[in-house]
């Protein structure tokens, strides 16, 4: 491979992306957007989970890569936790939710007329190392290539898991004006707390609809809630919370995530595994989609420079060992998380803790965040951590 981005046969360097989900489209905008030498990419997904059936929210400051994709952004947020009920000014952050068709849109507008990109759909099969180069295998042909970005296989030796996040979303129309548009409710334990450390969570798209999900933190080896009792725990939320006296349900959404603390072993070979696959969820939050942004920004500045994928950014030790942490806390005592939510987010603090989720924070704001939390169980857990 030479330094100028094309092999030494002076071809562009192939790439292919295998999966079109939130990770693939968002390493296709930065590759659109930052490199400028010869590459050819090949983006396949099989069509299976279709982009424009899925969304996300995130929190992040400032001017953002994603942002012609945003369909809504909030300054503010709500937290119900220790009986407490308060909406926390973002204090620069702004919260923003990104629906698929439009980072389908983002997509097409960024590679429209850029004939270094191509679109197939087709099932990748396995993904096979060569002396020249690494043969992506779809549909029984295959397609050569010198990097995959890949976030449909990933590794066959994934870390273990901490825990599951459980979600159960009803996407609902209700007859009163329940909703405040301009604030959604992050977290609301206010709901029964019966397999595991559970909260409510409610995105907003006007006075009477919104996506109101019911979230649950699940030990490993736990089996996940019961649908019927999680959609009966959201109408409860509804009707005795939000004093909702009739709903409809237009759609449903169930996931249940995996969540990991130690590092996924991302390269293996001429392979990069990105987005979920690739270790990139937060597994104290459950949250991805900046952290999957800024490693394809990582991504594509390596391509520019190298004309290779690899030189990114590698996990952080010391807040994957917080995470540990805490989730492994949380199976001994579920009521930690609604505790340190009440404390982390008490409404004094706001941009730091959001910093801290983010693992953007130092070790001095980190004691001065940590001083107010239930630090006894967790240090005990961090202690087990580190003797491992």
């Amino acid at each position: 491979m030479s330094r100028s981005g094309t092999t030494d046969r002076g071809r562009p360097v192939r790439i292919v992306v295998a999966g079109s989900g939130l990770a693939g489209s968002c390493v296709v905008v930065q590759l659109a957007a930052r490199v400028r030498r010869p590459i050819s990419v090949l983006v396949v997904d099989d069509g299976s989970r279709p982009v424009d059936d899925a969304a996300w929210a995130f929190w992040a400051r400032g001017p953002h890569t994603l942002d012609p994709a945003v369909s809504a952004r909030f300054d503010r947020l709500r937290v119900c936790a220790g009986g407490r009920d308060r909406v926390l000014d973002l204090d620069g952050y702004r919260y923003r939710r990104m629906r698929g068709a439009d980072l389908r849109g983002l997509v097409e507008s960024a590679t429209a007329g850029d004939d270094r990109f191509a679109f197939r759909t087709g099932h990748v099969e396995r993904i096979e190392d060569r002396p020249d180069g690494v043969a992506v295998h779809v549909d029984g042909e295959a397609v050569p290539a010198d990097w995959v970005l890949d976030s449909v296989l990933g590794p066959p030796d994934p870390p273990p898991l901490d825990a599951r996040l459980a979600f159960h979303g009803l996407y609902v129309r209700t007859a009163d004006p329940v909703f405040d548009p301009s604030t959604p409710t992050l977290l609301d334990f206010r709901t029964p707390q019966v397999d595991g450390a559970s909260f409510v969570y409610v995105l907003p798209d006007g006075p009477r609809r919104a996506l109101v999900e019911h979230t649950t933190f699940l030990a490993p080896e736990a089996t996940a809630p019961d649908p019927d009792r999680s959609a009966a725990a959201v109408a409860a939320y509804l009707h005795d919370v939000l004093g909702c006296r009739e709903h409809v349900v237009e759609r449903v959404e169930r996931a249940t995530l995996p969540l990991r603390s130690r590092p996924t072993r991302r390269r293996r070979g001429r392979v990069l595994t990105v987005g979920e696959r690739g270790g990139l969820v937060k597994a104290a939050t459950g949250y991805a989609c900046d952290r999957i942004q800024r490693d394809a920004a990582a991504i594509a500045a390596s391509v520019a420079r190298h004309g290779h994928p690899l030189d990114v950014p590698g996990p952080d030790r010391r807040h994957r060992l917080l995470d540990g942490a805490l989730l492994g806390s949380l199976r001994d005592d579920p009521g930690l998380w609604e505790r340190t939510v009440d404390a982390l987010l008490d409404g004094t603090r706001t941009a730091t803790a959001l910093a801290f989720l983010d693992e953007d924070t130092t070790p001095i704001e980190e004691v001065s965040l940590f001083a107010g939390l239930p630090a006894g169980r967790l240090v005990r857990a961090l202690a087990r951590r580190q003797g491992r």
